[in-house]
């Protein structure tokens, strides 16, 4: 199955793209980063919040947005905003899909968002709540995907270490 690409749009903050380097490893998901970008891709904070995530990383980098479109034709692209008007559990995703999520300072620039009104998604929160945290934003939006495709590729059970879990029939307590 094709994998979801998360599109980072000049981000800012290094431990964030680490994070959200993370969940894409986590998840065979791609990560592509268009610049400018406010930090180094060889900074410690940046390869410290991936841990040892980061060489498994998928990741390509772009110039600007423009580079990112040709290089991506036909993509289908879902921008997150805190200014969209439908929420990201209305969207029906796809594999392949590219969620694109801006700077952690401003967002995503308005022309952008009007040049591609109806992938605008947004994630519910209360009135008067600026946004939430970038890598946040990205893991619960990524996983909804991931939900609706029925986690391909992913572990849906884990096992312990040193125990066993009871059978079936004697977890229903």
């Amino acid at each position: 199955m094709e994998a979801l690409n998360i599109v980072l749009l000049e981000p800012e903050i290094p431990a964030n793209t680490g994070n959200i380097g993370r969940s894409c490893v986590a998840t065979g998901s791609r990560l592509h980063l268009i610049k400018p970008l406010g930090f180094s891709l060889e900074e410690k904070h940046l390869r410290r919040a991936g841990l040892d995530y980061w060489p498994r990383l998928d990741v390509t980098v772009y110039e600007d947005f423009a580079d990112f479109l040709s290089r991506n034709p036909g993509a289908r692209l879902f921008f997150l905003t805190t200014k969209a008007r439908r929420t990201y559990a209305e969207a029906a995703f796809s594999p392949g899909d590219f969620l694109v999520f801006g700077r952690e300072s401003a967002g995503i620039p308005e022309e952008i968002l009007l040049a591609h009104e109806e992938s605008c998604l947004r994630i519910p929160m209360v009135p008067d709540n600026r946004s939430l945290n970038l890598s946040n934003s990205v893991a619960i939006v990524l996983y909804e995907a991931m939900r609706q495709l029925d986690f391909p590729g992913l572990e849906g059970r884990g096992e312990l270490h040193r125990l066993h879990w009871r059978k079936a029939n004697e977890q229903n307590l």
